[in-house]
């Protein structure tokens, strides 16, 4: 990584640009299935609360300024779930192309595999061919889609899966 590129944990600062990244994807694309865009004090409260069960959410700086960013969230809710994950990874335009979503999205596996994460689920909107290659270029293996999960700009959309096994420490 360049000397102008940093990756590192986010804070309630960078929540502005981790929504306006985001609300590109909400906007324009299917790799969220969310419709409405989010404010910034939203952005700060998700940030919050997977912060709040230990787990990273890290952005990626290019000259000081968020080009992407990638987190671990609580996969379920129940108790026997607390060492599974679902990632999330999101680049601005300034970061794609660049090999820079493979670099932080490494980061992140390393900080999960430190929180003594066992697996981490990926879920991609299909089609999505770099998502998909991205996943599978760090070792995720496909696990299953399901059909037209999600309706978004006019058309159904399938969500594929993919998982990766972490050997990381045990949880206390």
């Amino acid at each position: 990584m360049g000397e102008d590129l940093r990756i590192r944990d986010a804070h309630d600062g960078d929540a502005a640009a981790i929504a306006a990244i985001y609300n590109v994807h909400v906007r324009d694309t299917i790799v969220t299935f969310e419709l409405d865009e989010v404010r910034a004090e939203e952005m700060a409260r998700r940030m919050a609360q997977v912060r709040e069960l230990g787990l990273p959410w890290l952005v990626l700086e290019d000259r000081g300024i968020v080009i992407g960013y990638a987190y671990g969230g609580q996969w379920k809710a129940r108790a026997a779930y607390a060492r599974t994950v679902e990632s999330s990874i999101y680049l601005g335009d300034a970061a794609i192309g660049r090999g820079l979503g493979k670099q932080l999205y490494a980061e992140l596996i390393e900080r999960l595999r430190d929180c003594g994460i066992h697996v981490v689920i990926g879920g991609v909107s299909l089609p999505n061919a770099a998502s998909v290659a991205l996943h599978e270029g760090l070792g995720f293996e496909a696990i299953g889609a399901f059909r037209e999960v999600g309706w978004k700009l006019g058309r159904w959309i399938d969500v594929g899966y993919w998982q990766l096994r972490l050997e990381g420490r045990a949880v206390a």
